[in-house]
């Protein structure tokens, strides 16, 4: 028997499930990165985008049309990162513009909600790029107004519609000769496709688990002192009960407690009679089940994510420390201007500070800063025009959606894509010049920045030319790779050496948090022997993952 309307429950199901498959295959996602960087991260910003959504849709008990569309909408937009993420959340924006009028989603209402979410992405990225994220979601688009004649069958028309997606998917790299190159498929696309596979198991009936961690109306009371950032050896807090079926003596439980020392810590073994009460922190809490099961059956079984509840105590003290420094700031006067800089690492940061941010967002290539993390920095700068410095490419959709959503403050977005670019566009900030001269002053002066990035590969590839295995050290330059090889400082020269011209006169080291100050120096020492020509500073920017950022002027 078919299907051939879709209810509020059922979307709600759906949406879950679509999530749930999303998360569930992001790290898949994050490895087909075209460069085979260690911060590959569109499955995760994808999943943190329709997470954000999840949670709002999850906490609905009585869902209509309109309260999941509203769901969906605002939550993937306030949570989208990255420009997956930032595209992702305009499908859904689109998407639910047109359910959310209707009882019930027929085919046709599907038809038009494909179209008008795939119109409403095109129109939020200044510079469309087929072959990506977009092409996929137009070419289901396109499918789903050409089946609306052929059936009324939710059910068959989903998997029409998914089978092209699949389709059009395996064609991205016969689009973009660097997918091809690198021998991926577009990752923005897998993701969407994860999500509408989701959304298909759950119509279907497919048994899974649809809770969403967070999903709650109202949050617990912080009862504890501030969380302070410290690293959880064992991740899993495991709790059950053994109903004892096989004999267990002393001996047994002496073995079994020498086993979950084994595997964890805070173990807490107590017997009594026909039963064994067990609490064990673990990063497997398989392992310490099975073990039990040797000796009978399990009942009360409670398994937490102690890192995620230690993340989620470290979010809301951010929360609050941003309320507090924004009730600072609403007691000072307003100023005429402010920045807002992304930024990672202690050095990084302490950079920014010094020449004039009013906010720094803590992010960059290791985590995309949200639409909400934007919201909430321009909150906190008492201005009335205030600049945004992404420096990051990934990052800056998600600032022009902040903007969007701002109508008390006028927001600049100066579109820098590496750190090198902030800091060269903050310091040629002119403050008698109108926004607009100093927006059109600052693009300028970072065209003339030139930034690399040291860091590592994390899978075998073809790029530009080069082949790359894992392991290797990597030159990145503004275009593509500059150097390969397997020492980090002969690397970071040969980086160097494809960067400067007879034009350059300045060079600017940021060495990583994974590099001695000695190394540091020593490059610094090899660098001005190789470009005698140059002025060059070497700076302590503590970033992760990245051996050195560089930048010549």
């Amino acid at each position: 028997m078919g299907m051939n309307y879709i209810d509020a429950e059922m979307l709600k199901k759906a949406f879950l499930a679509g999530a749930k498959g999303l998360e569930a295959n992001k790290e898949w996602i994050n490895e087909l990165n075209v460069f085979p960087v260690p911060d590959g991260d569109t499955g995760t910003n994808m999943t943190m985008t329709i997470l954000s959504a999840a949670r709002e849709v999850a906490a609905i008990e009585n869902p209509t049309m309109e309260s999941l569309a509203k769901a969906i909408s605002s939550g993937s937009l306030r949570g989208a990162r990255g420009n997956s993420g930032v595209i992702l959340s305009q499908l859904f924006r689109g998407f639910t513009k047109e359910i959310k009028t209707v009882d019930v989603i027929t085919t046709t209402t599907l038809a038009n909600a494909f179209n008008r979410g795939t119109e409403t992405a095109y129109k939020a990225v200044m510079k469309p790029k087929e072959g990506t994220i977009l092409t996929v979601a137009k070419g289901m688009a396109d499918k789903a107004s050409e089946l609306v004649s052929q059936t009324e069958d939710i059910i068959e028309f989903a998997r029409k519609v998914i089978e092209h997606g699949d389709y059009v998917l395996s064609q991205t790299p016969e689009m973009l000769p660097i997918l091809k190159e690198a021998g991926v498929v577009d990752s923005g696309g897998q993701g969407l496709m994860q999500v509408l596979k989701g959304c298909l198991d759950g119509l279907t009936g497919k048994e899974m688990d649809l809770s969403v961690e967070g999903a709650r109306t109202q949050a617990p009371l912080q009862t504890a002192p501030p969380a302070e950032e410290f690293d959880i050896k064992f991740g899993y807090c495991t709790e059950f009960i053994i109903n004892l079926e096989k004999e267990y003596n002393q001996k047994s439980e002496h073995e079994f407690k020498g086993y979950l020392e084994s595997i964890g810590d805070s173990i807490v073994v107590v017997s009594d009679d026909d039963m064994v009460k067990v609490h064990v922190h673990t990063n497997d809490p398989g392992l310490a089940i099975q073990k039990a099961l040797t000796f009978g059956s399990l009942s009360r079984m409670k398994i937490d994510n102690m890192r995620e509840e230690h993340q989620e105590r470290l979010i809301k003290d951010a929360e609050k420390l941003a309320k507090q420094q924004k009730e600072k700031e609403a007691m000072e006067p307003r100023k005429a201007y402010g920045f807002i800089a992304v930024s990672i690492g202690d050095g990084m940061s302490e950079i920014f500070r010094g020449i004039g941010a009013d906010y720094l967002i803590e992010g960059g290539q290791t985590m995309n800063p949200s639409t909400e993390d934007m919201l909430n920095a321009i909150d906190c700068v008492n201005a009335d025009t205030i600049y945004i410095l992404p420096n990051n490419k990934n990052i800056i959709l998600a600032a022009e959606q902040a903007r969007s959503l701002v109508k008390d403050k006028k927001i600049i977005v100066v579109p820098s894509k590496t750190v090198p670019q902030g800091i060269t566009a903050i310091i040629n900030f002119a403050p008698d010049l109108p926004w607009k001269e100093n927006l059109e002053l600052m693009i300028q002066e970072m065209g003339r920045v030139k930034s690399g990035q040291i860091t590592y590969a994390v899978r075998n590839t073809s790029i530009d030319g080069m082949e790359i295995t894992e392991g290797d050290i990597m030159g990145i330059g503004d275009s593509g790779m500059l150097a390969v090889g397997k020492d980090v400082e002969s690397t970071a020269l040969k980086t160097l050496r494809a960067m400067v011209d007879d034009e350059s006169e300045l060079i600017s080291i940021y060495y990583g948090e994974d590099v001695k100050e000695s190394e540091a120096e020593a490059f610094y020492e090899k660098a001005q022997e190789a470009f005698s020509g140059c002025e060059i500073e070497l700076h302590n920017g503590g970033q992760p993952i990245y051996y050195y950022m560089i930048s010549v002027e």
